[in-house]
């Protein structure tokens, strides 16, 4: 029986050593602002914005706790000992860069936080999560355990959801989570296409794989979380990234390709095969046909869809069609623009294109579709589910005083050394988690 289900938006909350240390090879954008002064104040309120105007619309959002920063435990792991403020200074002094990374607030993007199945194409069929390992950059490598802990207490209730640990931490298993993983279906609540999008074949070296940047997600891990998930062969898409767009910015699929419903918007570049992957996503995909809107690089660039995340988009259904949720850069690049307008006057699925201002987010490579891990849930497994994480009007009028707070309103690089703001962090967070109702899953509360 096909249950009626909903797609919940879980966005990151930007957390408070927001800044730009440019840790991420690979990402342009992380680079192209490196060492810039942030305003973590200004960052987080703005992803609230975006969450609230969504959940005002009607969309169920939910959102994701900031993480741990700077991370002490990480420090002490590679050697550094004394308080913890002996354990900040010895590492700026030191080890600037490894401070750097143990302080990033990237687990903002929760694209990256795990992979999710939902219960109707599980064999056991209950919702099923893997935390992303995240292994090829260290700051985000030692993301996966909190990111676990905090997945269990929202989602709790081991009748409906299943947690799986992490893959193995090596380059063979690399995992990047739902940013190159999509669904497509006819409904929700139905059988859907589990899209893994690989960048590589870690165990064949003959394989094609990108020259200049690295491919962050292996088919083995791919093939390891499908087994993880108990998806059946019938519901899998495997499909490997062109490594031209990989070695061109591309760094997840996601920046290249969006799925939603039985739509999959994506630029000619985005697949090594694009003839095979629409072919085996068709077979597949029952009670509904495939709509497949394809971006042509002569009407956007490579370059140009990089520059504007045209396709880090959210895509989102409405009563009318589909909204394309855009971030405010993809007005400001002219081929990107007049492709939108273009777009809503073909008459296809995509009806609406609205433009979000996360201009903290693009500053770090992130755009609206990195901020969002998306869960999909039938009414049963809603209401099982931790309600205090979902947006209400109540709790965003809290958390944007939490914020106004807690927050600092500049942050550059040399800060992430003060003692003060690893305590202003750790009270903050301890306060969160109160408001949020999540228990105690930080390394300092444990």
């Amino acid at each position: 029986m096909i249950k009626h289900a909903v797609e919940a938006n879980f966005d990151g909350l930007v957390g408070p050593t927001h800044n730009y240390a440019g840790l991420s090879w690979g990402n342009v954008a992380s680079k192209a602002n490196v060492n810039a002064v942030s305003n973590p104040k200004e960052a987080a309120l703005q992803g609230l914005a975006k969450m609230k105007r969504l959940a005002d619309r009607g969309y169920a959002q939910g959102l994701l706790p900031p993480h741990e920063r700077p991370h002490i435990p990480s420090l002490r792991a590679l050697g550094f000992g004394g308080t913890d403020a002996q354990v900040l200074e010895q590492a700026a002094k030191s080890a600037p860069s490894i401070l750097a990374a143990i302080s990033s607030a990237s687990s903002m993007w929760t694209a990256n936080a795990a992979t999710v199945s939902p219960s109707a194409d599980t064999t056991d069929h209950r919702v099923h999560f893997t935390p992303a390992n995240l292994g090829a950059k260290f700051h985000r490598s030692i993301e996966h355990s909190v990111t676990g802990r905090t997945l269990k207490s929202i989602f709790a209730d081991e009748g409906y959801f299943a947690h799986h640990p992490a893959l193995p931490s090596v380059s063979h298993f690399g995992d990047e989570g739902a940013a190159n993983h999509t669904r497509l279906c006819g409904g929700y609540g139905g059988p859907g296409v589990e899209l893994f999008v690989y960048g590589k074949v870690a165990f064949n070296e003959q394989a094609p794989a990108p020259q200049k940047y690295p491919a962050r997600q292996t088919l083995e891990a791919s093939q390891a979380i499908a087994r993880l998930h108990g998806l059946k062969n019938e519901n899998l898409v495997f499909a490997q990234q062109n490594p031209e767009a990989i070695d061109a910015g591309v760094f997840h699929n996601d920046v290249i390709a969006v799925g939603n419903g039985n739509t999959l918007f994506y630029h000619d570049m985005a697949f090594l095969d694009e003839e095979q992957v629409l072919s085996d996503i068709r077979m597949r995909l029952i009670d509904a046909e495939l709509e497949a809107v394809r971006v042509n690089s002569a009407e956007v660039s490579l370059e140009d869809a990089v520059a504007s995340y045209l396709f880090n988009s959210q895509l989102l259904n409405t009563p009318d069609g589909m909204l394309l949720a855009v971030p405010g850069e993809c007005r400001e690049v002219a081929s990107v623009s007049r492709y939108l307008d273009n777009l809503l006057a073909t008459g296809g699925p995509i009806t609406s294109v609205e433009v979000f201002d996360v201009k903290h987010s693009m500053r770090n490579g992130g755009g609206p579709a990195c901020l969002r891990l998306r869960v999909v849930l039938n009414d049963e497994e809603l209401q099982a589910m931790h309600r205090g994480v979902m947006l209400t009007d109540e709790l965003y009028e809290r958390l944007t005083t939490w914020v106004e707070a807690h927050y600092r309103d500049q942050l550059a690089l040399e800060d992430l050394a003060d003692p003060m703001l690893l305590d202003e962090v750790r009270k903050a967070l301890d306060e969160l988690t109160g408001i949020l109702g999540l228990g105690s899953i930080y390394d300092f509360q444990i």
